[in-house]
Formats: structure tokens, C-alpha cells, sequence
């Protein structure tokens, strides 16, 4: 199974510290290993799964979806308005 990054994924890996990165690169080798892992999503995001993980008393949503031939990861970011941050980006896209 190929695995892609969208660049809004990889912008926001980029810029965090080396220790955060290692816990993202966990979670996505975790997501890999069983990619049902996280909640299927309904309405607008159907298709989609977003798993859930806390750093450091923060909890963080990756947003990703399973296709025939690969495994697209989205987005990565704090709760907070997540839901209509990936919306947005994907009616731009």
C-alpha cells in the first residue's frame, strides 16, 4: 500500500520539534500497521477516519483516507476547529 502526505501534512510535521516529529512518524507507522484504526467520519468528511493522540497533555487529530492503492494522510492538528479547517482545505483543493 503506497502511503501519501498532502503538503499541508507535511508543512505542519516540518515545522514542529524533532521529539513531536518521532511521536507523528509513531502514529502514522501505528495508522499503517491497522488503518482502521481511527473513526470512520460521516456527512461531509464520508470516507474519511481521523485518528486520535495526545503529546504532552495536548491532544491532536490526523485526518486520513484508505483507498484501494494507497493511504492519503490529510491533515494533523489540534482539536480546536480541526473539523472545519479540513473542510475548508478540501473545497480548495
Amino acid at each position: 500500500m503506497e502511503i501519501l502526505f498532502t503538503p499541508l501534512f507535511r508543512r505542519f510535521v516540518k515545522k514542529q520539534f524533532l521529539p513531536f516529529q518521532v511521536v507523528i512518524q509513531d502514529e502514522v507507522d501505528r495508522i499503517c500497521a491497522n488503518p482502521e484504526i481511527g473513526e470512520s467520519k460521516r456527512g461531509d468528511l464520508t470516507g474519511f477516519r481521523v485518528h486520535k493522540f495526545k503529546f504532552k497533555k495536548q491532544e491532536y487529530l490526523m485526518a486520513y483516507e484508505i483507498t484501494e492503492k494507497s493511504l492519503i494522510f490529510y491533515m494533523i492538528g489540534f482539536h480546536e476547529n480541526f473539523y472545519r479547517d479540513l473542510k475548508n482545505y478540501l473545497s480548495e483543493v
